[in-house]
């Protein structure tokens, strides 16, 4: 019996970035986050909502949103009801939802004593090397950042601007690891996009994420049937819904916790990706090790894994998921199998 029901707390945070993060059309150096816990019989669950400035959502926005929750009603092991109820409340508000289902799964996983990779069987050991980003710069800030990833198996780089090509020979210059590449909307020609497509494939590139503008639904499709790379949806994909619209027009989706508000929407959106045959990749926003862990529990059932967001900041409040010679390793804590670091 539920004798006190689901007590929320929230705060906000600032995510200080080693690097500036720059992508096609803007720049920064700090990320406001808002973790929360949600407590019920003494166990607590962790969550959190990123808040890249892009998506339109702040601290004030996620505190007004969370704010208006009555989550003292719900035992948690209603979680669909729990999760469609914090749907309903208000349209919009993915990251402040993200941040429930987040913690709920957390909390849920915590009084079953069972990580949810295990609770989804998904085989850990299947967990895929994560990419780690190049972000946009000048070419001696690139070649610094390719240092600092010697570790990694795998890295994504951003394009969009007039010095691809040198983007990606400074790359090539340091280091023969596979790459993929992320333009966020920034190539508009189709013709010339597929050119480039077709160099960046002789360069060692595996797939090239969201290269046209997402409205540009018919150049897209027509991109993708004759591209020699697989070409993912990232900005033209949000929810559930979006997976059969995508579907025809990319080869691949991208799924982040963030804009689909959480890990039940995402197993969803896996689920029917696969069942689609498109290819998934689990990716991130620059993100604490909690929300990182959370994606990473659907990590082993993906293609591709780009969750460094927590390893791009200086102030990491959480221990979790770690990166180990370039491959996710789960953890077996319960839960999103996350803790404080204090």
């Amino acid at each position: 019996m539920n004798k006190k029901g689901l007590t929320l707390r929230f705060k906000p945070y600032e995510l200080m970035l080693n690097h500036a993060f720059t992508l096609a059309a803007s720049s920064r150096t700090t990320t406001p986050v808002m973790l929360i816990e949600l407590e019920y019989d003494g166990l607590i669950g962790y969550g959190e909502a990123s808040l890249p400035p892009y998506l339109g959502e702040s601290a004030e926005t996620v505190a007004r949103f969370l704010s208006r929750l009555q989550l003292n009603q719900f035992n948690p092991i209603h979680l669909e009801k729990i999760l469609d109820y914090v749907d309903g409340v208000a349209p919009g508000n993915c990251a402040a939802k993200a941040s429930v289902d987040i913690a709920l799964h957390d909390l849920l996983g915590k009084m079953m004593n069972t990580p949810w990779h295990s609770v989804w069987k998904y085989d850990p050991a299947k967990a895929p090397s994560t990419s780690f980003t190049i972000g946009l710069d000048n070419i001696a800030v690139v070649r610094q950042k390719v240092k600092e990833a010697a570790a990694y198996k795998i890295l994504k780089v951003k394009l969009g601007r007039d010095n691809d090509r040198e983007m990606i020979e400074t790359i090539r210059s340091m280091t023969d690891v596979p790459l993929c590449v992320d333009v966020n909307q920034g190539w508009s020609d189709r013709k010339q996009a597929l050119d480039l497509i077709f160099w960046l494939k002789e360069q060692g590139v595996v797939f090239v994420e969201q290269p046209m503008p997402k409205t540009a639904v018919d150049d897209m499709a027509w991109l993708t049937q004759h591209s020699p790379l697989p070409t993912i949806a990232d900005e033209a994909l949000q929810r559930l819904d979006d997976v059969k619209k995508v579907h025809g027009v990319y080869s691949g989706i991208n799924i982040k916790l963030m804009k689909c508000t959480g890990l039940y929407e995402a197993h969803k959106m896996l689920s029917l990706a696969k069942a689609l045959d498109l290819k998934v990749m689990v990716g991130c926003m620059t993100e604490t090790s909690c929300a990182i862990s959370a994606a990473a529990q659907l990590s082993p059932a993906a293609d591709w894994a780009d969750l460094d967001g927590n390893l791009l900041i200086a102030n990491d409040p959480f221990e979790g998921v770690q990166v180990i010679d370039g491959k996710i390793v789960l953890n077996n804590h319960p839960g999103i199998g996350v803790k404080p670091r204090c």
